[in-house]
């Protein structure tokens, strides 16, 4: 997978609390192979009427180029389905700003390269208000950890372990791997201080 430093998009307002991940990909299309794609059903019952028609006043279907989200708190709470990050991805959003977030998404976001991004929740009001119905361009920055949103530019908060994996592309064994010397230099320490706990070669 590969990996990213910056990105330039638009951004568009999701102005919900707690929008969960039977909202963002509801179960009944969790059969579905994820080789098919499953941007489609992104927020597919809140995106659709009764009729199976798209509500032409929700965000996505006003604004589906946008890809950053803006949402208020609680984003990706729920249940643990990785499919919930593969819908956003899959839609081509590649970042979501939210006050909070549930913690099981916030790790399947960051291994499959959608950045979670946290502001306090004043910041996020005021972005909510000058995206109202529109859009707007937006940049982000993992180097400097820095979002600039028409003009306003805001920093931020980002775990090394999160930028670390995002900038390349890692998930948890590409991670892993990467520190792959310091396992072997700490297990052949351990072996040397106290042989008798490692079963004979």
């Amino acid at each position: 997978m590969s990996g990213w430093s910056a990105h330039e998009g638009q951004a568009v307002a999701l102005p919900f609390e707690s929008v969960d991940t039977d909202q963002l990909i509801p179960a009944r299309f969790m059969s579905v192979p994820r080789s098919k794609g499953y941007g489609s059903f992104l927020l597919h019952d809140m995106r659709h009427d009764g009729a199976g028609e798209q509500i032409s006043d929700f965000p996505l279907n006003r604004h589906p180029a946008a890809s950053v989200l803006v949402a208020r708190r609680n984003f990706g709470s729920g249940s643990s389905r990785e499919a919930a990050v593969y819908a956003l991805v899959d839609f081509g959003i590649r970042v979501v700003i939210a006050p909070s977030f549930g913690d099981i998404f916030c790790g399947n976001a960051v291994n499959n390269q959608l950045l979670p991004l946290v502001l306090p929740e004043e910041t996020i009001e005021a972005m909510l208000s000058r995206l109202g119905s529109g859009t707007a361009a937006i940049h982000i920055d993992l180097n400097v950890q820095m979002v600039s949103l028409d003009h306003q530019t805001y920093q931020f908060d980002l775990p090394e372990i999160w930028r670390e994996k995002l900038i390349n592309g890692w998930d948890d064994i590409d991670l892993t791997a990467s520190r792959a010397g310091a396992i072997k230099s700490y297990r052949d320490s351990r072996k040397a201080a106290a042989p008798w706990v490692w079963p004979p070669q």
